[in-house]
């Protein structure tokens, strides 16, 4: 069960091992584009490449879509990157549901674990299975592993690393529940426990009144989407890449730049040199091609 990119990998890695991959769960068919041409999910472009069936219900309690789920006979359900499953379709198989989430829980729980981490600094994050219950992702964990975030990560980045390493962990738990290896273990519930909430456009926003090192890590969090943006002259300007510039001060929200090759915004501590960005209606492009057609 899954919809993005994200979940590829998993299917791929357990169809390669001779899993006997039943069914495959996924959202249905959207029009998409200026176009509007309806398209698939990754994942179901990935299953009918390997000849599973595919289920693409809107509503996951209807009694047809049930009867349909039980006709496969499925011991075990693997969700990758999915809506919120009912109770009804989660306990179904022999040996539950488990799901793979992108970080190291009980932190960061909910839809933008990657985001959040980079957004707030973490050195570390990792992936985690665990089995589903009532509470969105709070069932007992099987494994995880952990995954460095490095200085120079953005949330693009450290995705395609976690989509990767998340691949490993799903087929290590599946081999471990098909021959009963594995220890499960509730989640800590003591301590501060960070979340990670959905993310929306007007969360977006870039507050200059941060330090640099927040500023810089926001900018990170949000590449290459849905990315952070700030308004310049009443225009929306995304803001892709940047670079923390020490001793030199500039008033929190005023911006410096010879309109060529730097561009520096001042924050409450240290300033931001910005070195990708994209005005409102064009491509994304470095600061020094930006420039090149337009001043500030």
């Amino acid at each position: 069960m899954g919809t993005p990119e994200f979940a590829v990998p998993s299917l791929k890695i357990l169809v390669e091992h001779q899993f006997n991959v039943v069914a495959v769960l996924t959202a249905p068919d959207k029009p998409q584009g200026r176009g509007q041409k309806i398209t698939f999910s990754p994942v179901k472009a990935c299953a009918l490449k390997h000849n599973i069936p595919v289920l693409q219900p809107t509503n996951l309690k209807s009694p047809q879509f049930l009867e349909e789920l039980k006709s496969y006979h499925a011991n075990l359900q693997v969700v990758v990157a999915f809506r919120m499953l009912p109770e009804v379709v989660w306990s179904m198989p022999q040996f539950g549901t488990f799901n793979l989430h992108a970080s190291l829980l009980p932190q960061y729980r909910g839809a933008a674990p990657i985001n959040w981490a980079i957004i707030n600094g973490e050195k570390e994050t990792g992936v985690t299975t665990f089995f589903l219950k009532h509470e969105i992702d709070t069932g007992s964990i099987i494994f995880q592993e952990r995954e460095p975030i490095y200085a120079s990560d953005d949330a693009g980045l450290l995705y395609e690393r976690l989509m990767k390493k998340g691949a490993g962990l799903v087929l290590k738990t599946v081999q471990a529940i098909a021959d009963g290896s594995y220890l499960s273990q509730p989640q800590p519930e003591s301590g501060s426990i960070k979340h990670a909430p959905k993310i929306f456009k007007e969360t977006c926003q870039i507050n200059w009144n941060q330090t640099a090192e927040q500023i810089h890590n926001f900018i990170r969090g949000l590449s290459p989407y849905p990315g952070a943006w700030t308004l310049l002259n009443n225009k929306t300007y995304k803001i892709f890449r940047a670079e923390i510039v020490k001793d030199l001060e500039i008033i929190p929200g005023q911006w410096k730049t010879d309109n060529k090759t730097y561009f520096y915004v001042g924050t409450s501590a240290d300033t931001i040199a910005i070195k990708e960005l994209q005005p409102e209606g064009k491509k994304r492009m470095k600061v020094e091609e930006f420039f090149r057609g337009n001043k500030i």
